[in-house]
């Protein structure tokens, strides 16, 4: 395959002509009143210039139709000026103002404005092409002819994201235009320095899509081989790469003086600048007079510093909207007090172990809503349904494009989880185990976790991420991290002790408005978690724990599969005339702390289980609560029983040894008692 978009590049002229100016003009200028701003001290914040880069923006974003959407980067200012941004809202949120997009919580990174098909900004390098693919993956399947043009920098092109992404698109024929804005600097480290590759558009041939290179100080080079990428995108060919070439004219980021680039080619840059270029051309070519362009220069000025001016005189947003956004409805990390907890229903019941439950959830669900899809290694059928079977079926009965195996990539998988929920779509991701939460915890964390926020409340991410706990499988295949995911606001975090609460808890997370972890444990896959589970759909909302066993003296705290732990210390402890209340919290975030007081009120001794690490796990935090809350109450310090603080090893006598059982938790139940 060749890797050129062979394009004709025209002289300048006529409508196109000065619709480009009028972008590099507006590109130009805004870039010069931020850092006029700064100089002055008007204003005080992180900026990152793009002088020199007018025409990269100016060109690609005129390519693009009024419906397509674009991802960019931090350093892709210049982008969402071009492709229309809301002026007044762009200034206030790069200042941090309450009249910002985002009320003044995203800031620069973070410029977002749907409006004008700003889908996203990511101050994450390399991070936008992976959810530049779930916005096209949802874009195809709904239909919609949109394209989506992901703008990402030189160095970018270093990180493992971009080449997962650039994979990902290729196979399954995205309406993605991979656009590169080489300034040739990635941040401070010259190109020179980072690759050996003459022109990154080679690299698209490996991923079996064209690539193009272009003079990106020539805003009609740029126009023309990004247009021809969107159309290829457009009519269903799949993606292509872009790569527009020009020397950044100022420091990475505002107060950066370039000291590591070559002065005298620095100076000769300076000297000759893309839009000053640009602007002669017109007036050579005979397309604009000199007053012209200066008019046009003049209206965008005026309306630039109109709309700063109106930036500054925003107030800066109450301390109140520090907690506003984190979760849907204003909620927050701790289950509201007082809410009526869902009973199962009655009727009929059907044996059901923990996987089937699941699946019967799932299959239900995607049956009645065709926005859900499932991502994940090896779920479709071809590829035998699953490595436990889960999916097994469903990719026969929906289709493989409801149902897609991924590449072995879990930052590709969650990344266009993401996007397809900001494009429309429901995404159920499979991370196969829990370890590899730290391949995609990035995007996890920075992006899935924070869409609500970040966007000021006008998107959210909602999605599933559905994971195992392994065992028997050694140190990276056996780890339990609900701690860290706990740890991440915006996240809700979820973990079934039982096949029926893992249907009506999976049901919940599958209608939330955020992002929800479901955790499963493999030891309940192989018959712990099975029992009856109604036939009836029914719903068990998050945030609400369970009694799982009624008790007088003593109430332990769990989830997961130590609920089975407990339970069976909680019958030997009866024969010893100790009566045990075992609360099952299934839900960690929100987490129903009010259920928990309501037991140990009663009780007076608490003890805390989980299988994780004991050190800063969430056992800490629930007895540090109950402590602060019931000091006068408690009749005994409240006990944690947790895994050791060590890798889960693979030997069986090692495993025993490193997570907690029935044993340990009827020994720190005696020592209370």
């Amino acid at each position: 395959m060749s890797t050129e978009l062979h394009t004709e590049i025209p002289s300048a002229s006529g409508e196109r002509a000065m619709a480009l100016y009028r972008l590099m003009s507006k590109v130009h200028h805004g870039d010069k009143r931020v850092r006029k701003a700064l100089s002055s001290g008007e204003a005080a914040m992180s900026y990152w210039p793009v002088d020199g880069q007018e025409a990269m923006s100016a060109g690609a974003m005129l390519a693009l139709a009024d419906g397509d959407q674009l991802v960019t980067t931090y350093r892709g200012l210049g982008d969402v000026l071009a492709k229309g941004v809301d002026l007044r809202g762009y200034f206030a949120e790069i200042l941090g103002r309450r009249d910002g997009l985002s009320r003044g919580k995203a800031g620069a990174m973070g410029i977002h404005d749907p409006a004008h098909g700003i889908a996203w900004t990511t101050g994450i390098v390399g991070a936008g092409p992976l959810i530049a693919n779930g916005i096209a993956l949802a874009a195809d399947l709904r239909k919609t002819g949109q394209v989506v043009l992901v703008s990402f920098g030189d160095g970018a092109t270093s990180i493992g994201y971009v080449h997962e992404a650039m994979n990902m698109a290729a196979l399954w024929s995205l309406p993605v235009v991979f656009f590169c804005q080489n300034n040739f600097w990635a941040e401070c480290t010259s190109y020179g320095r980072y690759t050996r590759t003459e022109r990154l558009s080679d690299r698209a041939a490996g991923y079996g899509m064209p690539g193009t290179t272009v003079d990106g100080s020539d805003p009609h080079a740029v126009h023309d081989a990004v247009a021809q990428a969107a159309e290829r995108a457009r009519s269903g060919a799949g993606p292509s790469f872009v790569e527009a070439v020009a020397y950044r004219l100022q420091g990475h980021y505002f107060g950066d003086a370039m000291a590591y680039a070559d002065q005298e080619e620095l100076a000769a840059m300076r000297a000759d600048p893309p839009f000053a270029r640009y602007r002669q051309r017109l007036v050579d070519d005979g397309i604009a007079g000199v007053a012209d362009l200066d008019a046009i220069d003049a209206e965008t000025v005026a309306e630039l510093d109109e709309a700063f001016a109106a930036a500054v005189a925003s107030a800066p947003p109450d301390a109140d909207e520090l907690h506003r956004d984190v979760f849907c409805a204003n909620g927050s990390e701790i289950a509201s007090t007082g809410q009526v907890h869902a009973s199962m229903p009655g009727g009929d019941t059907e044996e059901l172990g923990l996987v089937q439950a699941v699946h019967r959830t799932l299959d239900r669900a995607m049956a009645a809503d065709d926005s859900i899809i499932l991502l994940g290694e090896d779920i479709g059928d071809a590829s035998g349904g699953g490595m436990f079977k889960v999916t097994a079926g469903l990719s026969a009965k929906y289709g493989e494009d409801r149902v897609r195996d991924t590449p072995i990539a879990e930052s590709s998988i969650i990344g266009a989880a993401i996007g397809a929920s900001l494009g429309g779509l429901r995404p159920v991701a499979e991370l196969m185990f829990m370890d590899f939460l730290g391949v995609a915890m990035d995007q996890i964390a920075n992006h899935a976790a924070k869409v609500r926020y970040m966007s000021g409340g006008r998107k959210s991410a909602p999605m599933v991420i559905r994971t195992m706990v392994g065992m028997a499988a050694g140190p990276q295949h056996s780890q339990a991290f609900e701690a860290w995911a706990m740890h991440t606001p915006g996240l809700k975090v979820v973990w079934p002790s039982t096949a029926a609460d893992a249907a009506g808890l999976l049901t919940a997370c599958l209608t939330d408005s955020d992002p929800c972890l479901f955790i499963e444990s493999m030891k309940l896959y192989y018959g712990g978690g099975k029992g009856p589970v109604p036939t009836a759909d029914y719903v068990i909302p998050l945030g609400q724990a369970d009694i799982k066993r009624q008790g007088s003296d003593v109430t332990v705290v769990t989830y997961g599969v130590m609920v089975h732990a407990a339970l069976e210390a909680a019958k030997e402890a009866n024969e010893q005339g100790i009566s045990v209340e075992v609360v099952d919290l299934r839900t960690l975030v929100p987490l129903d702390l009010a259920t928990v007081l309501t037991s140990v009120r009663k009780t007076t001794r608490l003890v805390v289980a989980h299988e994780s690490v004991g050190f800063c796990g969430p056992g800490a935090e629930i007895a540090a609560t109950v402590a602060t809350e019931l000091f006068g109450v408690l009749s005994a310090p409240a006990q944690r029983v947790a895994g050791t603080y060590t890798p889960v090893p693979r030997a069986a006598t090692l495993e025993a040894a490193c997570r907690p059982g029935a044993a340990q938790l009827l020994e720190a139940i005696r020592r209370i008692t």
